[in-house]
């Protein structure tokens, strides 16, 4: 064998074989005890079906082989927060043709909220660095951001709407389709039409109503842009389906043909 194709054979072994070998073998061990003692503790877990629990521990093993979880701030990174996170983000790909949050690299994490390091434009094209902290943060260049302390409140309560965890990568999801616009790749072209109408009607009646000062289920938050919209009716999607059915019916049934399950009927899978 020539040094050429010695050398490309070696390039192919180190590149290709190799992590694809590390990869089938990571994804052929049972999950820890302990592992599985950290899902027991997520109440969705807990109520899923057998078939999608099984799915859930091997996404959750693929996310934890791929992704890398850094620690920030003085910040040492658990199995407890790498489980409990890549958990919380799988749910998002149960029952989907997915690849896994192709584009994601790093999952940063802080102890409590952070400031921002991302610019932003308003609508006069002036740049600004915002002061306020955050809880949350996902970006378009594989990175998402998370504070520890906001995580674990959004684990305390499974009820109340507010999961850092589901927001922000919602946000991801979003993302694949090229910009965070609120319309995340969906599977037909026809799906956009009805995507748009139930989203569309449900954006503006929540737009009204933050203005005018009236209580709504969807946080107001929502209001603030059509992104930050599908994240947030995600995280009452997962955490409050029963209440986000009964008053947007038509936006729950489009969420459930987007995300293939249908957490009101008992967490049953969803053609």
């Amino acid at each position: 064998m020539g040094l050429v194709a010695f050398g490309g054979a070696l390039a192919w072994l180190v590149t290709v074989y190799l992590p694809r070998q590390r990869r089938a073998n990571s994804l052929s061990r049972p999950l820890p005890p302990a592992w599985l003692a950290l899902l027991g503790q997520l109440a969705p877990y807990r109520n899923l079906p057998a078939v999608l629990r099984t799915e859930l521990e091997g996404k959750l093993k693929a996310f934890l082989h791929e992704k890398a979880f850094i620690g920030c701030d003085g910040l040492v990174v658990t199995d407890e927060m790498r489980v409990t996170i890549a958990a919380q983000a799988c749910l998002l790909l149960l029952n989907r043709p997915t690849n896994g949050y192709p584009g994601l690299r790093w999952i940063y994490l802080f102890p409590g909220e952070f400031r921002s390091r991302i610019p932003r434009r308003d609508e006069n094209g002036v740049v600004h660095h915002p002061d306020a902290s955050l809880a949350g943060e996902s970006w378009e260049n594989g990175r998402v951001v998370l504070a520890w302390d906001s995580v674990r409140r959004g684990m305390a309560r499974d009820d109340d709407g507010y999961n850092v965890v589901l927001h922000e990568f919602a946000h991801q999801l979003d993302q694949e389709s090229g910009a965070a616009d609120g319309a995340p790749l969906l599977y037909l072209r026809e799906d956009y039409d009805t995507w748009s109408k139930a989203f569309g009607a449900t954006y503006a009646q929540l737009c009204k109503a933050v203005e005018a000062g009236v209580h709504t289920l969807i946080d107001p938050y929502g209001a603030t842009s059509p992104a930050e919209f599908f994240a947030v009716v995600t995280e009452l999607f997962y955490e409050r389906p029963a209440a986000l059915r009964a008053q947007h019916p038509a936006l729950y049934d489009a969420m459930v043909h987007y995300y293939r399950i249908d957490p009101a009927e008992g967490w049953r899978p969803a053609a």
